[in-house]
């Protein structure tokens, strides 16, 4: 990818600061959507080899993949997932959600974060898209007229809307408007089991917090990435187990359904909270991470970032300018406070142990029995909450 190296980079459309996913897709859909590559600058304080070589495991969504195949960026290589087994521990009652309820090939996508960004770097280059990189904002001045931005390398640029799409982990942030610290934290890891299941997803509540097992084919063979929430002083006595103890605790943690789990690769952790604000200035405007981080209970963090850029970019071809940034706010907002409530929800409903416990595995239970209540669950993680009262697929917006 070209990376150009001007000193001032005058009057740009649109400026995305952070060039993962999101930032990325917003780029390729904006040319998608008739702006001209030239009119918008990425900036992104990683090179792109370091993006490209991070290993870290993300869920796809369905409407995601239709957005990947839009700018083009599709496939690379990815687990489909067919079924998602949702369950509590110690309690009666689960769900299966199956893609073959929604007559489709896939509920979802298990893939390297790497894999994603390479793909969409190349769409990005495709469509002559300006790349600053690596550079960080180091100060921004916005006026009536235009936003400028001095970055750490010298350079500056000037564009009509600037969008932060650099989000870094609930840790890192600066408290938003809407906070909250789960006292949780993420164990991440790829494990083997002695007996998978090829294409489903586990969505398993704990005492301690959600622990969820995505499929995923690579080259070292069948292995499941494993994101395991629990208290961040029980998070640091798992990193530091050996492996045969830490592959009992998750054995026990989770149950037998998978058989024995004979292999974790290096294991890493992260804090999780919530932390959300929708406010945006009149030529400014967060998305993805940036804008709202998640738990990760239901993998919805990046799906909701990337349905926030494609919004973004169909609203800003055509109202380039602060027009645009207040109609993606309210176009962005039922989609926005539903996933957020539904996950801030779900992280901490299932926590704990008691007579609640027992009735949200009973709620599991029907959920499983009624059609109608399920095909909405899979179809609002699949595609997100729209206008009104609709459950569209991306490729309408």
């Amino acid at each position: 990818m070209e990376e150009r190296n001007e000193q001032h980079i005058d009057n740009v459309d649109v400026a995305i600061c952070g060039a993962g996913p999101v930032g990325l897709a917003l780029a390729a859909l904006l040319v998608q959507r008739g702006v001209a590559g030239s009119r918008i600058a990425l900036i992104d304080a990683r090179a792109l080899g370091q993006a490209i070589s991070d290993p870290r495991s993300i869920a796809l969504a369905w409407g995601s993949r239709q957005l990947l195949e839009e700018v083009k960026a599709w496939p690379f290589p990815s687990t489909p997932i067919h079924t998602i087994h949702v369950s509590r521990r110690g309690q009666l009652g689960r769900s299966l959600l199956d893609r073959s309820e929604h007559k489709l090939e896939a509920l979802g996508y298990v893939t390297r974060y790497g894999e994603v960004v390479d793909a969409l770097a190349r769409a990005v280059d495709r469509a002559g898209v300006q790349v600053i990189r690596p550079a960080r904002v180091a100060a921004l001045d916005e006026t009536a007229e235009h936003v400028a931005l001095s970055l750490d390398d010298g350079r500056t640029v000037t564009a009509q809307v600037v969008v932060g799409a650099e989000g870094g982990v609930f840790g890192q942030q600066e408290d938003k408007g809407q906070t909250r610290d789960y006292g949780q934290s993420a164990v991440i890891a790829r494990v083997s089991t002695s007996s998978p299941i090829a294409h489903r997803a586990f969505e398993r509540f704990t005492d301690a917090g959600p622990l969820a097992l995505l499929p995923q084919e690579g080259a070292d063979g069948f292995q499941y990435a494993l994101v395991w929430c629990v208290q961040p002083e029980r998070a640091e006595a798992l990193q530091a187990m050996e492996e045969e103890r830490f592959l009992h605790e998750l054995g026990e943690a989770f149950g037998g359904r998978l058989g024995r789990f004979t292999k974790v690769s290096r294991r890493f952790s992260y804090p999780l909270g919530l932390n959300a604000d929708a406010r945006a200035t009149t030529r400014t405007v967060a998305i993805g991470n940036a804008a709202q981080t998640l738990h990760p209970v239901a993998g919805q963090g990046l799906n909701l970032g990337l349905r926030d850029a494609a919004v973004l970019a169909r609203l800003l071809a055509r109202c380039p300018g602060p027009e645009g940034i207040g109609r993606f706010l309210d176009e962005r907002a039922q989609d926005r406070k539903l996933t957020i409530a539904l996950t801030d929800a779900m992280a901490r409903a299932f926590v704990g142990s008691g007579p609640l416990q027992s009735v949200l595995g009973l709620g599991l239970a029907a959920l499983d029995v009624v059609q109608p209540a399920r095909t909405l669950l899979g179809e609002l993680m699949m595609y997100g909450r729209r206008s009104g009262s609709a459950l569209l697929p991306h490729k309408v917006l």
